[in-house]
């Protein structure tokens, strides 16, 4: 009856350390995510916010020592050894706390992100320049395209900004331009474009502009909000299972009385 417990204990401790593996791939999706993308709002905040790339650097590490931790637990499982499920054990809860950790920084860090979300957009757009090239620039450019949305708070934020103030014609922001519901070719404009038929009066009146008059900031955080959630919410799952995992771990030592090293594989 032990015999046959112990083979149980480590066959379901073989399809943890699977999923376990595949979860790991996933964290580290996440941290090589925030990272590398440049077309959305993660870009503008990875500029600005040091808690979100160091959450990221995290994200990564777990992801890899995850990932290899999964892989030693299925050979220590199927093999018996319990020198590698001791070091299993070891590194499964460093994971849990660096996790935990991570988790924790960005929960007490959201209303940090949010701070320094307004302060960040009002100075990208009191600075926009509709002739310069700018990955910062092109990442509001496509999150107020994208989300039908014009400036932070209102469409009025623009107004701030002196170069497309100067203007002496109806002059606005290209990304902020309403398009209709039935538009399925989405494409991003960039820059400041200039209304095809003109007022009598001179002056950039922001009133004329045909755009979008609804700010991007609800949405952003909401956005934020939902991406977040999501990462933690993976993060919980990966926990509770290496809270398994050591638990099968242990009871699978438990059971072992003597060690053969001659069943880990030789390379």
């Amino acid at each position: 009856m032990g015999s046959a417990c112990v083979k149980v204990t480590k066959y379901f401790l073989f399809l943890f350390n699977l999923l376990f593996f595949i979860l790991g791939a996933v964290i580290l999706g996440f941290g090589v995510w925030i990272l590398a993308d440049k077309s959305s709002f993660i870009s503008v905040l990875q500029a600005s916010s040091s808690s979100l790339n160091t959450g990221a650097y995290v994200f990564l590490g777990v992801g890899v020592v995850t990932m290899l931790m999964g892989f030693l637990g299925c050979v220590g499982a199927v093999n018996e050894v319990r020198c590698l499920l001791g070091l299993y054990f070891a590194f499964l809860l460093v994971i849990l706390i660096a996790q935990v950790a991570a988790g924790v920084l960005f929960y007490f860090n959201m209303g940090k992100l949010k701070q320094e979300m307004g302060s960040i957009v009002s100075e990208l757009i009191q600075n926009y320049n509709g002739s310069r090239e700018d990955s910062l620039q092109e990442a509001w450019d496509y999150v107020q395209a994208q989300v039908k949305c014009c400036g932070w708070t209102t469409f009025y934020n623009w107004a701030n900004n002196t170069e497309l103030m100067s203007r002496t014609n109806v002059t606005y922001p290209c990304s902020c331009e309403r398009s209709g519901e039935e538009d399925v070719n989405f494409s991003v404009k960039k820059g400041f474009c200039q209304a095809p038929h003109n007022r009598t009066q001179s002056g950039n009146d922001p009133e004329d502009w045909p755009v979008y008059q609804e700010g991007c900031m609800e949405k952003v955080q909401a956005w934020l909000q939902e991406n977040l959630g999501v990462i933690l919410g993976v993060c919980v799952g990966v926990a509770v299972i290496e809270l398994l995992g050591m638990l099968l771990s242990l009871c699978l030592c438990r059971h072992i009385h003597s060690e053969d090293y001659s069943k880990v594989p030789k390379y």
